[in-house]
């Protein structure tokens, strides 16, 4: 239970207060400073009636009742010790369950002649989304929030130390700050969308109502003036962006035209995906992204030796050890005298067996190329003498007498930036592969989600994420991920960005809503570094016909408009919408592209029809539009006798072979043929229904 939904009780304190178990010390507030600092305790009394039936009117929830003060304290004596107004403390929590955290923000005697306090709650990561998950956040860690209520005097159990610690603060400096207090807190909590935050700046007043705690997420942050100096900047500068998992490069694609959409010059720099085919597609239409045909795993080892091996060659400075090929190469040139790879060799031997001179290094990665079972660096070599048919993949281990082709290899290649490098990547954003969690999935591993193989790509991603510490971070994935195994790999991947100091939120948001033809719920996780400002989600568009079910944990997660509000959206799309405006094709059509044959007849084929170049947000958008073309508007060639079939099917929603003639179904859902229907046979001779009973 987390302190938001705790419920205290009231205790009959009369006889406690004549035992001095507790009770306010010093003179009460000045009345006209109580009133000037906590104004909605001296309210009219009938006012605040009136504003409890507009509530209720509205069907808002009333239900913690307001305690008017008939004057307010600055200390107060809980069973011996002093606690003083700001101080923070330990909350008597229910039986059983640890003691929940406060910040003291408000002393005062109610009407009723009782003594409370106003708590201000701190939050344990396991009061959060993140729940089982909290062991990758430190035990001495909590979170601010706004979160405030009433409670008896009597509930106050020990006073803390909770320090307040800078985001980024040097670890050594933490780690002393630490030892000197009870707890710490760097971020805020803010319960829509399981938000973490930056802090707000320090002269923020956390004692009085005058107004929130932050009055908006872009105050929390701490810096709203230089966030938009920092936006300026960006016009005229190039963020780069790693696409993990690309695919065809459609997620880092609308994050670009967005981007561009807002003045911010976003480019895909790098791209990574273990399908050769969408690798190909994806540079085909970005032939300016450096697009790696990898595993993940593979990638991040790549990326870790790309930087030992700047770090030898002197191209960055880092705290990473120099790389062992650099420092053994070296090694063997002193041993000889020299590095001369222009020697004639000295055969006294007498065997003529031929000698492969490196023209020069290609390409590096990390893997097994040659499948031959060593996995490790590896580099593309281009002979002296022989053309692109006979470059080969050797291990660097190997290219010790090699050492300046690998050297200017990567020299080049960092210039270019082929690679990234901690520190170079202002955004990563990627979709780890899904079908570990799929509902479709069978053979889901609930009791332990990460052992699966792809699942474990989650790891991977954050991961990497950890090594290159991107400004910002933007994951996909199906609501799966927050349903499957009481959504632990959700709360893991939160876990993993707050551990490494990022402000994090989650939302759910339906493709529907923003002008889809279909529902298509998806779970968004951002993450940004302390300085910048946590990105918020976009607003529905459109109205949308809901289907799923989501998590009632969860449902809070969901990006929509506040209840009550009065918004005109958009109507809904559907299948027509989308495709109504598609020539026939028959089975044998051979064409990759071909007309419309005809003017589009919604919106939405008015956009889809648009080129990259001509969509609102891109750097041709504007320029004279070329004709439209369709492309790869072809069925799968059938062969006669299945096509024969195919033509059978009803034309009708979800209709299949159990709705041909001929064809019978039984009360146990299981298909056979009508004996009393005559068979038909297909002209080839075939029957013309195939049936696996």
């Amino acid at each position: 239970m987390s302190p938001a939904e705790r419920k205290t009780k009231r205790r009959v304190l009369a006889e406690n207060e004549e035992e001095g178990d507790f009770r306010f010390l010093g003179e009460p507030v000045a009345d006209k400073e109580a009133r000037c600092r906590w104004p909605h305790r001296y309210a009219v009394k009938q006012k605040r009636k009136q504003n409890a039936v507009l509530k209720d009117s509205k069907g808002e929830d009333d239900s913690e009742e307001f305690i008017d003060a008939k004057r307010h304290f600055t200390q107060a004596e809980v069973d011996g010790q002093i606690f003083n107004l700001e101080d923070d403390a330990y909350v008597q929590a229910e039986v059983g369950k640890r003691n929940y955290i406060c910040k003291i923000v408000e002393m005062f005697e109610g009407t009723d002649g009782m003594p409370y306090f106003t708590a201000q709650w701190f939050y344990r990561a396991e009061d959060t989304i993140i729940t089982e998950c909290h062991e990758f956040i430190d035990e001495k860690r909590v979170f601010f929030s706004e979160v405030k209520n009433d409670n008896p005097l009597d509930c106050l159990v020990k006073r803390l130390r909770i320090a307040r610690l800078p985001p980024n603060m040097d670890l050594e400096c933490k780690d002393a700050a630490k030892s000197n207090c009870d707890y710490y807190y760097d971020m805020m909590f803010l319960e829509p969308h399981c938000t973490f935050i930056s802090l707000p700046p320090e002269n923020n007043g956390a004692g009085s109502d005058s107004g929130s705690t932050i009055s908006s997420e872009a105050d929390a942050t701490g810096a709203v003036a230089s966030g938009v100096e920092v936006s300026q900047e960006a016009n005229h500068l190039e963020m780069r962006l790693l696409d993990l998992y690309s695919g065809c490069g459609a997620m880092s694609t609308g994050l670009c035209l967005g981007a561009y959409s807002t003045g911010v010059k976003l480019v895909t720099k790098w791209a990574v995906d273990v399908n050769k085919y969408a690798c190909e597609s994806l540079k085909w239409n970005h032939p300016e992204t450096e697009v790696r045909n990898e595993s993940a795993e593979n990638f991040l080892l790549l990326i870790k030796e790309w930087e030992r091996l700047c770090v030898s060659y002197a191209l960055v400075e880092s705290n990473v050890l120099p790389h062992p090929y650099v420092s053994s190469s070296n090694e063997q040139v002193d041993e000889v005298g020299g590095d001369d790879e222009d020697d004639d060799v000295d055969d006294s031997d007498g065997n003529s067996s031929e000698v492969f001179d490196v023209k020069e290094v290609l390409a590096m990665c990390y893997g097994d190329p040659k499948e031959s079972g060593a996995v490790g660096l590896y580099c593309k070599i281009r002979w002296k003498g022989y053309g692109p048919d006979d470059d080969t993949w050797e291990p660097i281990d190997g290219l010790s007498d090699c050492q300046e082709k690998v050297k200017e290899f990567v020299t080049k290649g960092y210039k270019r930036k082929i690679l990234p490098l901690p520190g170079n990547v202002d955004v990563i954003c990627g979709g780890p592969p899904c079908q570990g969690i799929s509902g479709f999935n069978r053979f889901r591993n609930t009791d332990q989600p990460l052992q699966d193989e792809k699942n474990k790509q989650l790891a991977v991603f954050m991961d990497i994420v950890a090594f290159l510490k991107p400004r910002f971070v933007l994951m996909e994935n199906v609501v799966d991920l927050i349903k499957f195994s009481k959504g632990y790999l959700g709360r893991y991947a939160f876990a993993r960005l707050l551990a490494m100091n990022y402000q994090a939120r989650l939302g759910m948001m339906a493709a529907g809503a923003y002008g889809l033809p279909q529902f298509r719920m998806r779970v968004f996780m951002w993450g940004a570094v302390p300085k910048e400002k946590l990105p918020q989600y976009p607003l529905p568009t459109h109205d949308v016909v809901v289907r799923g079910v989501v998590p009632k944990e969860f449902e809070s997660n969901t990006v929509a408009y506040e209840e009550g509000s009065k918004v005109e959206l958009e109507k809904e799309l559907f299948l027509e919408d989308a495709i109504s405006d598609l020539p026939p094709v028959e089975n044998d059509e051979p064409r990759d592209e071909m007309p419309y044959g005809g003017a589009s007849k919604t919106e939405f084929q008015n956009f889809i029809r648009l080129r990259k170049d001509e969509m609102p947000g891109s750097l041709g958008f504007g320029l004279e539009v070329a004709p439209h073309l369709l492309y790869d508007h072809r069925p799968l060639q059938l062969n006669r006798d299945d096509y024969s079939r195919v033509c059978q099917i009803p034309k009708k929603k979800g209709a299949n072979f159990r709705d041909l003639p001929g064809v019978r179904v039984r009360a146990d859902n299981k298909v056979e043929w009508d004996p009393d229907i005559e068979r038909v046979y297909l002209p080839s001779g075939n029957l013309w229904y195939l049936i696996m009973l």
